[in-house]
């Protein structure tokens, strides 16, 4: 039987669909556990696995979706090991015993790993190791026990979904399937895109990317056209059965078997080459697809040769249109920057980062080797750091092997790798890094012959660079060539060096470059003066990445003339956006905030609200400080604190403020509380609540992601918040709403298979009082669905559960 990769590079391969709505039918009671039956039910598994194969699927995934070290762990009704074996042994029993239909091989086993429920640090209290750790536990059992290969599936969290995989690859040798969670807008729950999810997986080595969950084909088929834009490996999707709705307390779908097959069709027609089902589908919605689609002809999708980097939340490319990555996270010269580094002052970091943000950068360096410090350890802690508050991707900078493999494991996104030269034993030390993390790496054109005087001597090398990354699996479009920048002062040829290296490698390599402009005019006196005109001169010859202040008025209007000037800046309107109406002669500092949250800090220190809508909780702290001298609390909450809160989350609805950030804003607001909490306490004056809401996520469900977002933001907008924590029976949440006397109750669940449990806690709340209001949330839910199990109010994400939460109480 040949491999699962090489049957998908010649013909159309069906994977199964639903399971918890089809164990729910077959008994599987509220909140009960549906791994738990691979063990008390092993034959009920296996039939539903053998249904799929004898429907037509030729992939079958274990039932192994939410078996992980929290739900099973020593002490529970079930261990780990115990779970996974007997799904293995069920899904091998079916595949062993199927009657397959004429012409098809025995089916493949998936091994099913699903989201733990938790939201990982800084913003949530799961390590990336210990998810890592869990994660790999599943797949070491899964391997073992005869697992075909691995389908990470239904991950909502970039960061998690990088665990995952890298669990995978890192202790099996199964080929590695992953299908993300989009919202009907494309993004995750973490905020990230199609583009940038795209980067990360592809980066990492996985065999298939695609989607799962959440919509139906129908909805996925706008998000598959943004995926096959950007992809290069197969495309996998695995739709729901259109939108649910309850009906007798059961969970049904509003496409049948013969509509879900016609619109999978069209996402075959689109590009994707492994299709199947999620929530809702049933064997026959399998076997109609597969009778419709299982003679159309197979397209992979083409190589894309794109240069791109990202973060959690947004792609960059690099091509022809210049990237500005913003130097100042960087010691090298900077005074005040060491000492920060010497003393631990991340807000100091934090904040270059912040001001390089707004004034136009689209990437951030990051160095901070010095020699006294431990550059390992706060490399890894200021990318985290920095990714919590900044959406945009970074540079890991460091000559230090060990701080770029901490750095790179760590970090949410591809990012841009500076840097590997020609010489032999540095290529062997990086580019496998590279191979294993994926990134972008800059390649200095220098080997163990120092550095070319000629541009010849430069391309030789950038040649050899490219023929050895080839070697470890790295394309060319995953190296950018450092021309070097050499200072004029010293070198009169210098520059035109450099520049002819710039535009034959662009020419005669087809590739990219980039350079540290400021180091044409080292010893110069205005500097500006000099690296503004060769900055010119360098994206005129084909400079593709920038490594400049942006913080700095003569780099960023040659940057933004550039562009105007080459056909870049359609309507010029990235030109008008920033200088239209300044009025400024070219010895002044004029800026203008380019984020979403406006309010630099490069004219002074940040106000509050300035300090709570960036995240910066060390500042909001000492400006709510400096403001108690002069303002009495309740006009700071609600002048500065309330406003800025509710800019963030509106920026969030809007889709330009994403979850770390949204949370970050929250925690800096809290540090800000907290202060004026003691001072209201000191002046006798208690903080008023707005009311109590009771938080829980509903029994049998363990994933509270969701759950413990809507706290941090209710608490900040002073609701007294009851959270009773997860897998909650009803009779508890009602039992509570009663004796604390609570008019709001917000419910959460993950799984189709909980919902139940959600409906049942709502009727009892309606049987005790009418009067209480019922928000739900989670991603298998819809609006139309929460009406029809009795919720007053579906809330889609966080701000949206604040935003129900204020119309009740003031309505009181």
């Amino acid at each position: 039987m040949a491999g699962i990769l090489e049957e998908i590079k010649k013909r159309m391969v069906f994977f199964d669909g639903g399971t918890g709505s089809l164990l729910q039918a077959s008994g599987l009671e509220p909140g009960e556990l549906p791994e738990t039956w691979n063990v008390k039910h092993p034959d009920i598994i296996s039939k539903l696995h053998r249904d799929y194969l004898e429907a037509g699927a030729d992939i079958i995934k274990t039932n192994t979706f939410g078996a992980n070290g929290l739900k099973f762990h020593k002490g529970a009704e079930f261990d780990l090991e115990e779970v996974v074996t007997a799904a293995l042994k069920n899904a091998r029993k079916a595949v062993e015993t199927a009657s397959y239909p004429a012409g098809k091989e025995k089916g493949y086993i998936a091994l099913d790993l699903g989201p733990t429920g938790k939201l990982l640090k800084p913003l949530g209290d799961l390590d990336f190791e210990d998810a890592y750790k869990m994660f790999s536990q599943v797949v070491k059992i899964g391997e073992r026990e005869g697992a075909d290969l691995v389908l990470i599936e239904t991950m909502s969290d970039s960061y998690e979904a990088k665990a995952a995989v890298l669990a995978a690859k890192e202790n099996c040798s199964l080929p590695v399937f992953v299908t993300m969670i989009f919202d009907d807008k494309g993004k995750l729950l973490t905020g990230g895109n199609v583009e940038s999810t795209v980067a990360l997986l592809e980066g990492l080595g996985v065999d298939a990317l695609g989607i799962n969950c959440g919509l139906g084909p129908v909805q996925m088929k706008g998000i598959l056209t943004d995926i096959m834009k950007v992809v290069s490996i197969p495309v996998i999707v695995n739709p729901n059965a259109g939108l649910p709705r309850s009906e007798g307390g059961k969970t049904v779908y509003d496409i049948d078997a013969g509509e879900f097959a016609a619109a999978m069709k069209e996402i075959a027609e689109e590009g994707a080459c492994v299709i199947g089902g999620c929530c809702g589908t049933t064997p026959e919605h399998i076997e109609k697809t597969v009778a419709l689609c299982k003679d159309f002809p197979v397209r992979l999708p083409d190589k894309k040769n794109r240069t791109v980097i990202s973060s959690y939340a947004q792609a960059v490319v690099i091509d022809n249109d210049p990237v500005i990555i913003g130097e100042r996270i960087n010691p090298t010269g900077k005074s005040k920057f060491k000492q920060a580094l010497r003393d631990h002052n991340l807000e100091y970091i934090l904040r270059e980062g912040v001001a390089q943000q707004d004034n136009g950068a689209h990437v951030l360096d990051v160095n901070v080797g010095l020699p006294e410090i431990d550059e390992p350890s706060m490399m890894v802690e200021v990318i985290v750091e920095l990714q919590s508050i900044i959406d945009l991707p970074l540079q890991i900078d460091t000559s230090n092997i060990e701080a770029m493999e901490r750095a790179m494991r760590v970090y949410n996104g591809k990012p841009l790798i500076n840097s590997v030269n020609g010489k032999m034993e540095v290529m062997e030390a990086i580019f496998p890094l590279v191979k294993r993390y994926g990134g972008v790496v800059v390649a200095l054109a220098l080997d163990e012959d120092g550095i070319p005087e000629t541009a010849e001597g430069r391309i030789t090398v950038a040649k050899k660079i490219y023929e050895k990354a080839a070697e470890y699996g790295i394309e060319k479009k995953d190296i950018i060539i450092d021309a070097l920048c050499m200072t004029v002062s010293s070198d009169s040829q210098g520059a035109l060096t450099t520049l002819e290296t710039l535009r034959r490698v662009r020419d005669e390599l087809g590739g990219r470059t980039i350079l540290g402009v400021s180091n044409i005019s080292f010893g110069l006196p205005q500097r500006e003066i000099i690296n503004a005109a060769f900055f010119t001169m360098a994206l005129q010859n084909g400079l593709s990445a920038a490594i400049i202040n942006p913080n700095s008025e003569a780099m960023m209007r040659s940057y933004y003339s550039y562009r105007t000037l080459a056909g870049l800046d359609p309507q010029c309107s990235g030109y008008i956006s920033v200088y239209s109406g300044q009025v400024a002669t070219l010895g002044e500092t004029v800026r203008q905030g380019s984020s979403s949250l406006a309010g630099g800090i490069s004219g002074g220190e940040m106000t509050l609200a300035e300090s709570i809508a960036k995240g910066l909780k060390d500042r909001a702290y000492g400006a709510v400080t400096e403001l108690l001298r002069e303002q009495e609390p309740l006009a700071i909450i609600n002048g500065e604190m309330i406003p800025a809160l509710d800019r963030v989350g509106k920026g969030f609805e809007n889709g330009t403020v994403f979850l770390p950030q949204l949370l970050m804003s929250a925690e800096a607001a809290k540090a800000a509380f907290e202060v004026i909490k003691e001072k209201m306490a000191e002046s006798g004056v208690a903080q008023e609540k707005k009311g109590k809401i009771i938080l829980a996520t509903v029994k049998g469900d363990i994933h509270d992601i969701g759950k413990n977002i809507v706290k941090v933001l209710l608490e900040n907008y002073s609701y007294d918040v009851i959270d009773l924590g997860k897998d909650v029976p009803p009779e508890r949440i009602v039992e509570t709403a009663v004796r604390d006397d609570v008019k709001l109750v917000g419910l959460s669940a993950l799984m189709t298979t909980t919902v139940p449990s959600m409906e049942e806690t709502i009727r009892q709340l309606r049987d005790i009082d009418p009067s209480i209001k019922v928000m739900v949330g989670g991603a298998v839910l819809t609006e139309g669905y929460a009406k029809t199990i009795g919720a007053d109010q579906y809330c889609r994400d966080a701000m949206a559960s604040v935003n129900y939460a204020e119309g009740i109480f003031q309505t009181k």
